[in-house]
């Protein structure tokens, strides 16, 4: 078994009206530089989008977090934020913002399979399967 690496990882919120600081967890985001690994899972749930704002264009939104999974494989057709290096990338993506995508204050841990984590925290935070 590997040692535990030390890791990042953020959580990507939906807050359709930033005014009321309602939000729905949408993905997470997990950064290891000792492990060389970005990576995101990303899922939208419409029914709780619209439970919160019935008026938000959710393929929009759905669109523009797909963006961050793109980001993170270093896609170029992402634009060149994908072409930054992985830490940088993640710290963009992780910056703190004032629009209907936020992301969480980021967190650290431990862990030797940061996609095992990444597939764990995504079922405990966002309830993917």
């Amino acid at each position: 078994m590997l040692a535990p690496k030390s890791f990042n990882y953020a959580t990507v919120r939906v807050v359709p009206r930033v005014e009321r600081d309602e939000f729905v967890n949408a993905g997470v985001i997990v950064y290891s530089s000792e492990q060389n690994f970005l990576d995101a899972r990303i899922e939208v749930n419409e029914a709780r989008l619209r439970a919160l704002w019935p008026a938000l264009d959710v393929s929009m939104v759905a669109r523009h977090l797909q963006a961050i999974c793109r980001i993170c494989a270093g896609d170029p057709a992402a634009g060149p934020i994908a072409r930054l290096s992985k830490k940088e990338r993640f710290y963009w993506l992780t910056a703190p913002r004032s629009a209907v995508i936020q992301i969480s204050p980021v967190r650290t841990g431990l862990s030797s399979d940061p996609k095992s984590l990444l597939d764990r925290l995504a079922r405990e935070l966002v309830g993917m399967a």
